[in-house]
């Protein structure tokens, strides 16, 4: 799968997600940043991203993802 097409699944599944990617076409890096996961449990955040590439992940078009996931808040204290 190329970058930009995992980058718009993301982006178009989490609302209001910004979204930072790097791979190698099997093996993916995503960093995913939204308000959506403001109160939730670092598994909960990792399973809306899961859940957004399910299909790609069951398909074999993503062999291997890393996930971080951040709220808009925690994003910039980490910058």
């Amino acid at each position: 799968m190329e970058l930009q097409e995992i980058k718009a699944l993301l982006e178009q599944q989490i609302p209001n997600a910004s979204v930072e990617i790097e791979g190698d076409g099997y093996h993916f890096q995503v960093t995913v940043i939204s308000d959506i996961f403001a109160g939730k449990t670092p598994v909960k955040k990792q399973q809306l991203v899961y859940a957004a590439l399910n299909e790609q992940i069951v398909s074999g078009a993503i062999h291997a993802i890393s996930i971080k996931t951040y709220t808009p808040d925690e994003w910039q204290q980490r910058s």
